[in-house]
């Protein structure tokens, strides 16, 4: 069973200092957990069996909280004052739980064992968890966060991938030569989603023996990767650039449409 800790009811408490300090850098903290809030998200992580350290709810709703967590996991349980709950929610109308998670370390055959997705300098965590959340729907094998892109433990991008970034595997701060190189080794496509330039997507291989890069929402794919792989266009009609999470989205579709054509 969870047990219960003391109410938190001052500010200056060690544990709420490192959740400030952690939802204020969207890092993790010195050991490596990440900040996920919220109940779903607390659900999420024990559904897909990630370590739990530490759970922390509003008492206005620790009662409930206490009731969700599985008698088999023994995970402490901190009441926090309501009125300094808010001090360190990441969301303005907070749901009363933030959780420390420990997201699992992925090798690369696990990654690049099917379509991956590449993100070069994707810094929005909204835009982030969002192709986190369409690749684990559209059955990509991971997720390559390239140095520059936001860091999947972001608590930002946790929420939006809304529990996904706790089961698709994922590499993360690698320069895009390292990539390349592991891309080489496994045999996989580098292609790079652009719009309205390349090799149209109808016309492109979107197996599993691709890798697909998303650029950043400002820049577009960086030159290095854009010089290695083969551009691929996704159709688009008087607009100049799409948002990074719907190119992404587009891309994966099509992908999972035609693995189920018979």
């Amino acid at each position: 069973m969870p047990y219960r800790q003391e109410t938190i009811t001052s500010r200056g408490n060690a544990w709420l200092r490192q959740l400030r300090q952690v939802a204020g850098r969207g890092t993790t903290t010195a050991d490596g957990f990440a900040l996920a809030e919220s109940p779903h998200l607390l659900q999420e992580a024990i559904r897909s069996e990630v370590q739990i350290q530490r759970v922390f709810a509003s008492e206005r709703v620790h009662e409930s909280v206490d009731a969700t967590i599985p008698p088999h996991r023994r995970v402490p349980l901190h009441p926090v004052a309501d009125q300094l709950f808010q001090d360190v929610a990441t969301t303005n109308r907070n749901q009363g739980v933030l959780a420390l998670v420990k997201l699992r370390n992925w090798d690369a055959a696990s990654v690049l064992a099917g379509l991956t997705i590449v993100l070069d300098g994707v810094q929005d965590p909204g835009n982030a968890g969002t192709i986190a959340r369409t690749a684990e729907a559209f059955g990509a094998s991971g997720i390559v966060f390239l140095k520059g892109s936001v860091s999947p433990t972001n608590p930002k991008a946790l929420r939006a991938s809304a529990g996904s970034l706790f089961r698709v595997p994922f590499l993360q701060k690698l320069e895009a030569q390292e990539f390349l190189a592991l891309a080489q080794q496994h045999g996989k496509t580098v292609l790079a989603a652009a719009t309205g330039q390349g090799l149209a997507l109808g016309e492109a291989d979107l197996s599993a023996n691709s890798a697909v890069v998303i650029g950043s929402e400002t820049h577009g794919v960086s030159p290095p990767l854009l010089a290695a792989a083969q551009a691929v266009a996704i159709p688009t009609q008087s607009v100049e650039s799409l948002n990074a999470a719907i190119a992404a989205a587009i891309v994966l579709y099509e992908s999972a449409r035609r693995a189920q054509r018979p």
